[in-house]
């Protein structure tokens, strides 16, 4: 019976010695990892070594493991724990690709890039476990890179002003997931929200709106005065934060529909001519520019060099989306103009004049991209239903959020780039009952039966938080908060490796994170 016990004994001890000491999730999860026997154990002061060219990522560690912690660290050349090495040699990586190794002898994380060592840290942090006054991570090797180029989220500020804390607070948790973009949603009809020197008016008047009304009927309700923008000085600022957590920010201009903030300025700007006021109300509006008269063209392109000169991202958005053509249909001037350059159809006027922006912006050195109506998409009932003869200029980025999925498959097909962000699995405003967190994380920004040949074409999806039921930060984290993770695995992990019960598990740490941050997550 004891010669029984033993040999089972000594089964047991054989087989728990091929066993990780714990399985280990991160999110998003990565490419790959294996996970040794054992930890390191990270001393009480931690000493760093990285290049000049890392002391942002430096930095970056530090500052987390003095808050998280209570760590203090140093920076040395010598006899590191944690050593961060850009490595050229990685370039198969991609630039955001990263290699983490944690052993006997401590820690190195390296990538062809400062953003691949950047990501590679917050790997490593998820990784940290202080048990019994000890801090270590368990012994593991990653070798990771991103599915897509393109993770994004948006922010409509539009509909309601923020504020430069609320945008940092949502950065830093877009740096922990591994978001790479930030899409700033900054005009539309109830709000201009970018100060343009040129122009002031467009804050002065387009920025504020008196008052709010939802609902109707028994349920209108009508709130408060509203307003509010940033100033160059802000944005800078929040670019220059952005920018230490490797995000670039892509500013959003909308034309030519959603322009009732700027037509509410300067009523010039407008078909009509004719004065309106900022919109109270959320909504598709009639009030579009006049494309067609040469002071508006000069004032986009003088809104679009202000705001080249502030944003350093190579793309500029300019929405595009939701355009009523029933002003442009009632005006002689408009359909002088379609005759002379032989517009079959408002919809193509609303290509020429696209086009038109993206030479321009070509001209700069920046990528037009915008919402896929820009295509001649006929995705509303108000749409042209007259066939469309223009071309969309071919170095576009079509965003797509709306219509037959057959409509991406057909862009890419066509040598579009195009970002993937079908708003019936990535829009944040909608309900958890629409949209349940299992959904999210099921979406994949390659439409099923793609022809292989396209699929690099597809460039990565983004979440959008639209601000209509969205008043303050409070609700823009419930909604945003968790998806966001799921949207963080969507764009980074590969299928394979994709799970949604060891995700959900590890969204623990996430939510004990968000906690402490005064982040409550919706569900």
């Amino acid at each position: 019976m004891k010669f029984n016990q033993k040999i089972t004994l000594f089964f047991l001890l054989l087989f728990l010695a091929g066993v990780p000491v714990r399985a280990q999730r991160i999110i998003p999860q990565p490419a790959s990892m294996t996970t040794g026997n054992g930890s390191y154990t990270l001393p009480a002061t931690v000493a760093i070594s990285g290049a000049a060219d890392l002391d942002n990522e430096v930095r970056d560690l530090s500052t987390y493991l003095n808050r998280q912690f209570g760590r203090r660290s140093n920076r040395v050349k010598t006899k590191p724990a944690i050593r961060l090495v850009k490595n050229p040699a990685l370039k198969n990586l991609g630039k955001e690709g990263y290699r983490l190794n944690i052993g006997k002898e401590g820690v190195k994380i390296e990538g062809p890039t400062a953003a691949g060592i950047f990501y590679g840290l917050q790997s490593f942090k998820q990784l940290l476990k202080r048990e019994d006054g000890k801090l270590s991570a368990p012994f593991v090797t990653i070798s990771d890179q991103p599915r897509f180029s393109w993770r994004s989220y948006m922010l409509d500020e539009s509909r309601y002003f923020q504020g430069k804390e609320v945008v940092k607070k949502v950065l830093d948790e877009m740096a922990m997931l591994k978001l790479n973009i930030f899409h700033w949603h900054l005009t539309d009809d109830p709000g201009w929200r970018i100060e343009i020197d040129q122009y002031p008016e467009l804050t002065r008047v387009g920025s504020k709106r008196d008052s709010t009304v939802t609902g109707s009927g028994a349920n209108r309700r009508v709130g408060k005065a509203h307003g509010g923008f940033y100033t160059k000085a802000e944005i800078r600022d929040i670019l220059a934060y952005a920018a230490a957590r490797h995000i670039q920010v892509i500013p959003e201009i909308e034309m030519p529909g959603h322009s009732s903030a700027a037509i509410a300025s300067y009523p010039w700007l407008g078909v009509t001519k004719k004065p309106i006021r900022v919109p109270t109300r959320f909504g598709v509006f009639a009030d579009v520019y006049d494309v067609t008269d040469p002071r508006v063209t000069d004032f986009l392109h003088n809104v679009l060099n202000e705001v080249i000169d502030l944003f350093p991202s190579d793309i500029i958005h300019i929405g595009g989306d939701e355009v009523r053509f029933e002003q442009w249909e009632q005006s002689d001037a408009v359909a002088a103009y379609k005759k002379k350059h032989n517009l079959a159809s408002s919809a193509d006027l609303q290509i020429f004049f696209t086009n038109k922006m993206s030479d321009y912006l070509a001209g700069k050195g920046k990528r037009m991209m915008g919402w896929n109506e820009i295509l001649g998409s006929k995705v509303h009932d108000y749409s042209d239903t007259k066939p469309v003869t223009g071309k969309l200029a071919s170095n576009t980025i079509v965003h797509f959020w709306k219509g037959e999925l057959d409509m991406v498959t057909d862009a890419v097909s066509k040598g579009y780039d195009v970002v993937n962000s079908y708003h019936l699995f990535t829009y944040l405003d909608y309900s958890y009952q629409s949209i349940p967190l299992k959904k999210s994380y099921d979406f994949d920004p390659v439409p099923a039966g793609l022809d292989p040949r396209y699929t690099s074409k597809i460039l990565g999806s983004g979440c959008q938080m639209w601000g209509e039921g969205t008043p303050d930060s409070v609700a823009i984290y419930r909604q945003t908060f968790p998806r966001i993770a799921a949207y963080a695995e969507v764009n980074w992990t590969p299928v394979a490796k994709k799970d949604f019960e060891a995700f959900s598990k590890q969204l623990n740490f996430f939510r004990e994170r968000w906690k402490a941050r005064g982040i409550n997550p919706g569900m």
